[in-house]
This record gives C-alpha cells, sequence and structure tokens, in this order.
C-alpha cells in the first residue's frame, strides 16, 4: 500500500515514533510516499528526522502551544490569540493536505495527532483511509485514569482529541501498559512505538544524569541547581534556536541539539533521566531501565506524568528539583512488564495496517455525516 504520514511536529516524540512505524511497514512491502509534518515558526525540523525518515518531507503550518515568556510553561491565552490570528493560514494548510493526500495516491494516511489532518476529513472528505496512532488516543478510553485537573481543561483535551480523528477507520492508542480494545469508540491499545536503536541498546548505570527540555527555559533550572551540585555530571537535550551542537557549561554541565543516535546513548549510560514529560522519552527511559523525573509543560504532559507514574516510571514535579531524581536513583525498580509488553509492538501495530481489514472498516458517507453532527453537538456542550 501507498502510505502517507501527517505528523505533529511539537517535540520529539511524534517524529521518532514516524521513524519506527516507517521502518516496520517498509519490512512489511508497504510505501511511505510522503511525510508531512505540521510546525511553527518557533520550531524547526530535528535534522535527525529528515536524514532518517527516507520519505519525501513537505512542512505546513499548524496550530502549537506558545511557551511563556521565559520559555518554560505554557501561556494557553497567548496561545489561543496567537493561534487565531493564524487562522487564515490554517485553513491553507487544510487545503494544502488534501491535496498532498490526492497528490500522492496515498491509499492510507497515518495521522501522528495533527490537528489539521482530522479537520481536512471533516471538510475535504478524502478518499484515502485514515489510522490515527498516538498516546493522546488513551484520554478516549473509558479506562483511563486522569490526574486531578481542570475539569474544562479536560474536556477540551478530549475535544481536541476528537477533533484529530475526525474520519479516522481506528485510533492506536500507544500505551504504557495492556489495555482492553473499546470496539465502539474504534479505539485499538497497543504498546509504545520504540525505535530499533533502543530496542538493541544494553544500558549501564553511569555517574551522569540525563535530560531533554521540550523549553529551553528550563536550562535556568538546570544551571542553577548545577551552581550548587557543581561535581555532578549532567547531559541535557533542548531544542534551542541558533546554538552550537553542544553548548559546554564547564567539565561537568552540556547542553546538546536533539540528535537521536547521541540521545539514546546518553540515555543507556545514565543514572537517572529528567523530562517534560513527553510519552516518548519517558518509554524510552522506562526500557532501559532508567528512573525519571516528569516536569509536565502543559496538560497533555501532566496526563502522561500520571499515567508514567502508575506504570512505575517514576516520580512527577512542578520544577527541575535533581536533588530528587537522585534520591529516586537509588531505590528506583525497573518494571520489567513493561519491556514485555513493548516487546509485542510489531505483530500488534502492523496487523492493524493488513489491508483487507483496513478496507472492511473504511468509514462511511454516513459515518461522517454522524461524526460531524456529533462533534458539533459536543462543541455547544463544552463548559466554556
Amino acid at each position: 500500500m501507498k502510505i502517507l504520514f501527517i505528523i505533529q511536529g511539537e517535540g520529539r516524540g511524534h517524529l521518532t515514533q514516524a521513524l519506527s512505524l516507517r521502518r516496520k511497514l517498509a519490512d512489511e512491502g508497504h510505501q511511505v510516499v510522503g511525510v508531512l509534518v505540521g510546525k511553527s515558526p518557533a520550531r524547526h525540523l530535528p535534522d535527525f528526522f529528515s536524514d532518517k525518515i527516507n520519505a519525501p518531507i513537505y512542512t505546513f503550518e499548524s496550530p502549537n502551544f506558545l511557551p511563556s515568556a521565559k520559555n518554560k510553561q505554557v501561556n494557553l491565552g497567548r496561545s489561543v490569540a496567537y493561534n487565531l490570528c493564524r487562522l487564515h493560514k490554517y485553513v491553507t494548510s487544510i487545503s494544502y493536505i488534501n491535496r498532498m493526500i490526492k497528490e500522492t495516491q496515498a491509499d492510507v494516511v497515518v495521522n501522528f495527532y495533527e490537528l489539521l489532518t482530522g479537520l481536512t476529513y471533516l471538510f475535504c472528505r478524502p478518499r484515502a483511509i485514515m489510522v490515527c496512532i498516538a498516546h493522546q488516543y488513551l484520554f478516549l478510553h473509558p479506562d483511563y485514569t486522569f490526574p486531578k485537573l481542570n475539569s474544562v481543561s479536560l474536556a477540551s483535551l478530549k475535544f481536541f482529541t476528537r477533533i484529530t480523528a475526525i474520519g479516522s477507520t481506528k485510533k492506536l492508542a500507544l500505551s504504557f501498559r495492556k489495555m482492553r480494545e473499546v470496539p465502539t469508540k474504534r479505539i485499538i491499545v497497543v504498546p509504545p512505538l520504540l525505535r530499533k536503536e533502543v530496542l538493541e541498546m544494553k544500558p549501564v548505570r553511569g555517574d551522569y544524569l540525563h535530560g531533554y527540555l521540550l523549553n529551553s527555559g528550563f536550562s535556568e533550572e538546570i544551571r542553577m541547581w548545577h551552581n550548587t551540585h557543581p561535581s555532578v555530571n549532567l547531559h541535557i537535550f533542548w531544542d534551542k534556536k541558533n546554538v552550537r551542537q553542544e553548548v559546554k557549561v564547564d567539565n561537568h554541565l552540556s547542553f546538546h541539539q536533539l540528535n537521536d543516535t547521541l540521545f539514546v546513548h546518553y540515555m543507556a549510560g545514565a543514572k537517572a533521566f529528567a523530562t517534560t514529560a513527553g510519552f516518548e522519552s519517558v518509554c524510552e527511559a522506562m526500557y532501559l531501565g532508567k528512573p525519571v523525573l516528569m516536569v509536565p509543560t502543559h496538560i497533555e504532559q501532566a496526563c502522561n506524568a500520571y499515567d508514567a507514574s502508575l506504570s512505575g516510571a517514576g516520580a512527577v514535579a512542578g520544577r527541575f528539583d535533581l536533588d530528587a531524581l537522585l534520591e529516586l536513583s537509588e531505590t528506583h525498580q525497573p518494571n520489567i512488564s513493561f519491556n514485555h509488553w513493548v516487546k509485542q509492538a510489531d505483530w500488534l501495530i502492523l496487523r492493524e495496517f493488513r489491508p483487507d481489514l483496513l478496507m472492511e472498516e473504511h468509514p462511511t458517507t454516513f459515518w461522517h455525516r454522524l461524526m460531524v453532527g456529533w462533534i458539533y453537538k459536543l462543541g455547544k456542550s463544552l463548559p466554556i
């Protein structure tokens, strides 16, 4: 089959998942005919993704959260205002996505949680079958447990997630653990999409702490902690524009630009891992037996962190308290059942791309009309 990827390009998680899935699909004889990446002017596409995806890459402008003035937590009000001002660009992006689906002659579109893909299927109704895949589709699972957060924010998050999946044949929900399928909601729970490089890595316990910052403003917290603990080795990855590949503060603290091979290398040899709670990096740490300190920057990551803590990944915090991470590294017990779950990913995910099953489950015109009406009613019922 000809398959087109459409990826929400915020952070590294969806990008590395796409790298892993492309390899699995290629091994089965499928062809990834193109990769569309939704991004904002504030982010750049990491070189590791461009170098390894082995398919034509096209970018389009997509809605994104904006960080606060200090580049740490998400500024929700600023994000809403920013995206409203750019609605005309997103309309253009929807038209572009629809055109690219036709031009690539894709049989299947794989949507990695890109909002505009769902809107494209709502307004343009492409003929290609759509399969959605992301951890966020667990938010729609009736057995998923949310942390205690604002009810309006949670309702909005689930509404957003449903919009990304309009017109989809199925939603593959990446999960830290096995959960039941929900046929009525077309939700199929599958293991994380870890890359071959992670699965083949042999972990050792090193003498340094490893980290990943979605928003580079957190680097000030790292520097402050380092000033009071100058002898602890730190290797921190970030996505900061216009800086060198490695910013070496001193012999014990280095900030690295995103590089998938180097990232996994440092993960495998770390004592412990600190992160802004993205699903993919937490999974990599769990698989390699590293305790994790998770510092969420927005509601999605807060849900990720809580869910990961239920599976024994580590601790959730409001700031990068690396003292707590060092303490955790002395008592942490890896979740062995997680590794067994991950190793089932190939057959559990690839079976969902069997052409005969996809064709049988392709949504009908009636289903599309029903979905449009349901989304409209749900939007009106949100307590906003």
